[in-house]
């Protein structure tokens, strides 16, 4: 029983280790990507103009890659494949008419882009620079859409390399055209934005062709399954409008107010962007087994999903809590950005990490949903629910830490509703036997907080990277060796317990 097991994991492993490698590279290059935006233009009109416009690939990046194309097309390709259909036909009779739908869209957006800064930041100072900047960025409605596509067809083909290595290229395109062309303020990190987009297209290119062959002329055959993609658009869109929200709000408090909410968020949501990597990794394994009518393997993959998922997420959240200002400064306090941006910008980021797990748990939780030959709507109304807390609670009055605290507040929402709507799907899953793996990294996360701020105390005469690891380290430690003796760490090692757990509290 352990060898089937052992090689059957394996796999898997290798692919989850490649996938953190090139995420990893990838995070690092946004992190040379901010730096080199704060070095260069500050925090300013400008920067402000450039991030209006960056809405445009902010929005079809969860919307044509990590989402709605990953969510429908991951599960089309591993039924195609389980079923042994022609993948080649498959992409024959889809790829051609996704692409004509692309190119319409970038062009309507290039058309529009006055009047989508008008209404994302009606306050905004540059707008003549935002939509510049927009018209330039709207290209990668086209890439995005091209690359999502490549990457949910190599990942349901079990290849995950190029797929993770596309926001290595995205970056290495903006950190790039920001370096050479810095001259023309915050348009080159435009410019650099598109050549990024292009490059995640070609990233893909050569282990598509070799997969799949030379594309085939448009054919008729399947269909993309638009009625399936609807509810999940519907659903990315709605998660990505908690930027609008701070966009639109942003642009009515001081200037530089959307570029501190922007470096804070881009910062936090690294480690929710790891967490997410095994659920990347496992996708295709739990729409197959959705999809054989496998509830049991199902429920096991989501729960190795979640607990890994909040395994990283949970002490990370310590560590900025405790570390914000240590951390903003150290990747950021250089040249244009200054100490006050870096003093606005953590005070942003220690309430924005609240809803970081709230944020995995969204990400993990939501493609249980997305599985079946139909999409749900639930995941859609409930960022709907989620959305119309944020809004509600984001005031000009309260701040951009108001805003903060609404965004955070939203997603958490979303992912308690999320939880709770298991028990209609095929898992039959009750929310206390979902939210039950969670439960005893919780404390956990309480104490290594506490173990920060104390660390952090004692640590504070001692030169900042010296006294940031070395809180980061007391964090860590205190946070795994309570797991430990929780028993939290034995669950995670364990599916057997995590079934019985699942099965146990479903019956209650």
């Amino acid at each position: 029983m352990t060898a089937p097991t052992s090689q059957a994991t394996s796999p898997m492993a290798r692919a989850v280790g490649v996938t953190v490698l090139l995420t990893g590279l990838g995070s690092l290059l946004g992190f040379v990507r901010d730096l080199l935006l704060g070095r260069f233009f500050g925090a300013d009109a400008g920067t402000d103009a450039f991030l209006v416009a960056w809405t445009i690939p902010e929005t079809a990046a969860p919307l044509l890659i990590e989402g709605a194309m990953a969510f429908v097309l991951v599960p089309l390709f591993s039924r195609a494949m389980e079923e042994g259909a022609d993948l080649r036909g498959l992409v024959s009779s889809t790829l051609p008419y996704l692409c004509l739908g692309l190119l319409a869209l970038t062009a309507l957006t290039v058309a529009g882009a006055p009047l989508l800064v008008g209404v994302l930041a009606p306050g905004i100072r540059r707008a003549d620079l935002a939509v510049d900047c927009m018209r330039m960025a709207s290209v990668t409605i086209l890439t995005f859409g091209l690359a999502g596509y490549l990457s949910a067809a190599l990942r349901a083909h079990h290849a995950f390399a190029p797929p993770a290595a596309i926001y290595v290229a995205y970056n290495l395109g903006i950190v790039t055209c920001v370096w050479a062309l810095r001259d023309q303020g915050a348009y080159a990190a435009a410019i650099g934005v598109a050549a990024g987009g292009a490059g995640m297209v070609l990233a893909q290119v050569p282990a598509f062709v070799r997969r799949f062959g030379a594309p085939l002329r448009p054919a008729r055959g399947v269909a993309l399954p638009m009625l399936a993609f609807l509810p999940v658009a519907l659903f990315t869109l709605a998660r990505q409008s908690q930027v609008f929200v701070e966009r639109f709000v942003g642009s009515k408090l001081a200037e530089g107010s959307i570029s501190h909410l922007n470096y804070a968020q881009k910062i936090a949501q690294v480690p929710m962007v790891l967490s997410l990597i095994v659920a990347t990794v496992s996708f295709p394994q739990l729409a197959r087994a959705l999809a054989a009518g496998e509830t049991a393997r199902a429920r096991r993959r989501l729960a190795d999903d979640l607990l890994s998922a909040a395994a990283i997420v949970l002490p990370a959240t310590a560590a900025l809590l405790v570390c914000a200002p240590d951390v903003v400064a150290l990747l950021l306090q250089y040249g244009a950005f200054t100490e006050a941006d870096t003093a606005a910008t953590a005070r942003i980021m220690r309430v924005y990490t609240l809803g970081l797990l709230g944020q995995a748990v969204v990400g993990v939780a939501c493609r249980v949903y997305f599985c079946g030959a139909r999409a749900s709507w639930y995941p859609a109304l409930t960022m709907g629910a989620g959305l119309a807390a944020t809004v509600a609670l984001a005031r000009p009055q309260w701040g951009v830490t108001g805003i903060a605290a609404a965004n955070a507040a939203g997603i958490t929402l979303t992912a308690a509703l999320l939880l709770a709507g298991l028990r209609r799907q095929a898992l039959d899953l009750p929310f206390h036997a979902a939210l039950g793996p969670l439960g005893g990294l919780l404390p956990a996360a309480a104490a290594a907080t506490g173990a920060g701020w104390g660390a952090r105390a004692l640590l504070a005469g001692l030169p900042p990277p010296i006294a940031l690891a070395s809180t980061g380290a007391a964090i860590a430690v205190t946070f795994y060796a309570v797991a430990a003796l929780s028993g939290a760490t034995a669950t995670l090692t364990d599916t057997t317990k995590i079934t019985h757990l699942i099965r146990m509290r479903g019956r209650s």
